[in-house]
């Protein structure tokens, strides 16, 4: 294939790439027309009767509990997981493998699912964590019964990121139905009687790496009241997250658990910190000034304050503060490690 050839298929892949990566990221209510015909489609496609009904829930968290209820009373009858996502993915795979190749199936692979892997499975990780620590002391069959739900379940929009690698490929077609429901919905469980489909989130918040994050209310939050609370990927309690406008240095060395104390700090400012905090440079050189501070339970905290030499437009000389390992001894030494650079090998012509 020519250069101009290549140029086109890349870009054909970005633009599906793209798609998905706003499917991953929709909030709002379902399509559930589309969804339940994209479920309907599933199962025909894997030689399955439809189901006789489709349940809808407002959240993941909800259809772990729905799926429990009606597989314990025989309701929904067996899953039929393998049927309608595990087997059409393998054998869409592998057909899509034989045709490309090893190094086109990775060339295709890195264009289009690992450019949405890694964020999209780690969303679908926390939503699995938080079902698993609000509904696991009051299912029935405890922590256990509630992952084995999981299993049934099929991830739909958090699915993204592998379908984004079949859609539109030759021998994918199988999936037709999957890809629908992602398209349309959020996750789903498929029983022989049964099909349980989840309403997409009300609002999605992420910082640039796509981490969960939000400081003022939920970072993940579904129309029945299940939420997940992050800061930069981290999970908080929601009443965490309302006290840290109230914050104060005190309040900060005060808090026993080391990420929250983490979290407060990034919220504080560390600048802020050490100056409110009464803190004393502990080093200083032609690179900047080192500033550390002992925290009880946590590694100490280190800065260096750095001088751009290089004037605002209005004159003046921005600081900058570089957080760096409690090992740094010098400010040169942390303005060096931030280049990736030992002490010695750190010889800048202009400070910046």
């Amino acid at each position: 294939m020519g250069t101009m050839g290549a140029d086109l298929v890349s870009e054909e892949w970005t633009d599906v790439t793209a798609e998905w990566r706003e499917v991953v990221a929709a909030t709002g209510p379902a399509d559930r027309t589309a969804a339940e015909d994209g479920v309907r489609l599933a199962y025909r496609l894997a030689g399955l009767a439809e189901p006789e009904t489709v349940v809808w829930v407002g959240s993941p968290r909800a259809g772990v509990l729905t799926a429990a209820r009606l597989t314990a009373d025989g309701t929904a009858g067996p899953s039929v997981r393998d049927a309608v996502r595990t087997r059409p993915w393998a054998a869409a795979r592998q057909q899509v493998f034989d045709r490309l190749g090893p190094a086109g199936w990775a060339e295709h692979w890195a264009l289009t699912g690992a450019a949405l892997w890694d964020g999209t499975a780690l969303l679908a990780e926390r939503v699995r964590t938080g079902i698993i620590e609000t509904v696991a002391e009051s299912a029935a069959g405890g922590e256990q019964a509630v992952r084995l739900t999981l299993l049934d379940a099929v991830l739909g929009q958090h699915d993204a990121a592998w379908l984004a690698a079949f859609d539109g490929q030759e021998g994918a077609e199988p999936l037709a139905g999957v890809l629908a429901v992602a398209r349309a919905a959020g996750w789903w469980w498929p029983y022989e009687r049964t099909a349980i489909v989840c309403e997409r989130p009300l609002e999605l918040h992420r910082d640039e790496a796509g981490r969960l994050d939000r400081g003022d209310g939920p970072a993940l939050a579904y129309s029945d009241g299940f939420a997940l609370h992050a800061w930069r990927g981290m999970p908080v309690p929601a009443e965490f997250l309302a006290g840290l406008d109230g914050l104060t240095p005190q309040r900060i060395r005060e808090e026993e658990n080391a990420e929250l104390r983490r979290v407060m700090l990034e919220h504080y400012g560390y600048e802020r910190y050490l100056e409110e905090s009464g803190a004393e440079p502990v080093q200083r050189d032609e690179a900047g000034v080192l500033w550390r501070i002992e925290l009880v339970g946590d590694e100490p905290l280190v800065m260096v304050e750095v001088v751009n030499s290089t004037p605002e437009p209005d004159g003046t000389h921005k600081t900058y503060w570089l957080r760096v390992p409690p090992r740094i001894r010098t400010a040169k030494e942390g303005v060096a490690w931030t280049f990736g650079l030992d002490e010695g090998e750190y010889t800048p012509e202009r400070e910046t």
